[in-house]
């Protein structure tokens, strides 16, 4: 259908062409027979004896006034008489106020060899030139000359164009002296009068596309004349479009067609290759129960037994793999809580042989059953620890709570403990509200283990061991903020901090207190993050929602499966 259409547009501007040369041809033609009935106007005038009376009169006014009824009587556009040496003496024409202009520019082209056109005041004008003879033209006395034309206008250029089936445009000078279409703009016409010969040029014009062709007249006048002629290409255009809209319904019912072949081709080929892959997809999603299809082409068949064996023996790796995995955490667990939990045994076990003794005096005694009663709560922290661990991700028991009531009794706490001797803690003043529904045993513990961390942080520090905990209440969320002076969180644990059992650079302690903190903001739909670290400052900021969002958030560590 494209070729189709190019090829129809090729032929139709070939036709075109053809039609403008013969629409060129043919204003030609009867321009020439309006010379010719001129000529023979003129002829017929010029034997009047009238006329040859009056021009034997040699008076100018006397001439002047008795040309008029002879430009009546003829019924031209322009009429004029001239004696036997060229010398306008009378003009008249159908423009007003323009008979002194005409006459001198009649005079310039009068006797011009070719000359057919006259340009006066922007009107153009054809004529033709009769001698006027006393007696035979042969043997008789020259008298003087008789001009008739017409004036090319509008109405004429639709008469004529009727006749050519084309509109036709005039231009003078440059300039659109006639024309059978309105409001035509010389720029418009530029290319067209610029090219070469009467090649056709496309031109827009008051929206629509025309072909044109030129005819340069130019040597039949006193100045540059030029005649367009125009072949709309409105009916060219309509069967384009016609064609085109054709072309996109035969496109469209293709890809119709097209579609509906591909959705069959897809039922019988493509859809066990789906299946498939929805199968692959249901197991990576958890789900080893998926039916594997068992039609379809050879290729999908071998792949779906493939994907059988391969999926059975993902399965069995994976067991074993959890199974090293629980062991192995089973492992780092022992190795993290043996050492303190031996410790904790022998000072008991110690001091428990020297209370036996009956010659202890009762200040040692004192002494003693405190470090035991130190021994015995450390074993306890402990195993609230690994139960608190154990517990994590269970339902919480919300409530509305103060979170700065929360964070004062964790201070309370924390400095009970030994490791928090020697540190001062500041807290800073609250005047937002923070009350929330929380757990809030769950979340003074949180706390509880960040502050015992930055403590044993601060305690460590070469200046003032301070801890400073500020709390800033939003409109969704409380942040509860812990700042030590301690040398700063090593490298190299800085991106395993909330893993269980990381415990590197201290002397004691389990590794959980940060993975418990974590666990406890999660579940409160917050979180704890290392906010900065360096030498003398460590920030760490603890994050809860005011409000429970759905469902309680889970946390992904297969050690609480074990617990």
């Amino acid at each position: 259908m494209l070729v189709v259409r190019g090829r129809l547009r090729e032929h139709a501007k070939e036709t075109l062409q053809t039609d403008l040369q013969h629409s060129i041809q043919t204003f030609q033609d009867l321009q020439a027979r309006q010379r010719a009935a001129l000529q023979r106007e003129n002829t017929l005038l010029a034997a009047l004896p009238t006329l040859r009376a009056l021009m034997i009169a040699r008076d100018t006014i006397t001439i002047s006034d008795g040309a008029r009824d002879f430009w009546k009587l003829s019924g031209n556009d322009l009429f004029a008489l001239a004696d036997q040496d060229g010398r306008v003496l009378a003009t008249y024409s159908t423009v007003q106020n323009e008979h002194d202009e005409l006459s001198a520019s009649l005079q310039k082209v009068l006797f011009a060899p070719g000359k057919h056109y006259l340009t006066s005041g922007g009107n153009l004008f054809e004529f033709a030139v009769t001698p006027i003879y006393f007696g035979a033209k042969e043997s008789g006395t020259l008298l003087g000359y008789v001009i008739g034309g017409y004036r090319i206008d509008h109405e004429l250029l639709q008469e004529v164009g009727r006749g050519a089936g084309a509109e036709a445009i005039f231009l003078v000078d440059h300039r659109v002296a006639a024309s059978t279409l309105p409001n035509v703009q010389q720029n418009a016409l530029l290319p067209v009068e610029t090219s070469q010969g009467t090649a056709p040029v496309l031109l827009q014009l008051n929206g629509q596309r025309y072909l044109a062709a030129s005819s340069d007249l130019s040597s039949r006048a006193d100045v540059p004349v030029h005649l367009v002629v125009l072949k709309s290409l409105v009916a060219v255009d309509r069967a384009e479009a016609e064609i085109r809209s054709v072309i996109l319904f035969a496109g469209l019912l293709s890809i119709g067609v097209g579609c509906v072949l591909m959705l069959l081709l897809a039922r019988s080929v493509t859809a066990p290759l789906e299946r498939l892959a929805s199968a692959v997809q249901a197991f990576a999603e958890g789900n080893r129960d998926y039916v594997l299809p068992s039609g379809g082409p050879r290729e999908v068949r071998f792949l779906s037994a493939t994907l059988a064996e391969m999926r059975e023996e993902i399965q069995r790796k994976n067991t074993a793999l959890l199974e090293a995995e629980r062991l192995a955490t089973i492992g780092r667990m022992a190795n993290s809580v043996s050492h303190d939990l031996r410790h904790y045994l022998a000072a008991i076990y110690a001091n428990s042989e020297f209370l036996a003794s009956p010659t202890m005096p009762p200040e040692e005694r004192a002494e003693l059953f405190e470090e035991i009663r130190l021994a015995v709560n450390g074993t306890t922290d402990m195993l609230d620890a690994l139960l608190l661990f154990g517990n994590t991700g269970s339902s919480l028991r919300r409530s509305p709570a103060s979170v700065a009531s929360v964070v004062e009794r964790a201070i309370l706490l924390v400095r009970s403990h030994p490791d928090a001797e020697r540190v001062t803690f500041k807290m800073s003043e609250v005047s937002e509200d923070t009350t929330a529904d929380i757990d809030a045993r769950q979340v003074e513990r949180a706390i509880y283990n960040l502050l015992l961390n930055a403590s044993q942080a601060a305690a460590e520090g070469a200046d003032a061991h301070v801890v400073v905990i500020s709390i800033t209440g939003l409109q969704d969320t409380i942040a509860v903020t812990v700042q030590d002076s301690g040398p700063g969180v090593p490298d190299g644990i800085r991106h395993s901090l909330f893993d269980p059992f990381v415990s590197k650079g201290k002397q004691k302690g389990t590794g959980l207190g940060l993975t418990l903190a974590h666990s406890v903001a999660q579940e409160h739909d917050g979180c704890v993050e290392l906010v900065s670290s360096r030498p003398g400052e460590t920030i760490f900021r603890l994050t809860l929602h005011r409000r429970a969002q759905g469902s309680v958030s889970q946390t992904h560590m297969d050690d609480l499966v074990i617990l």
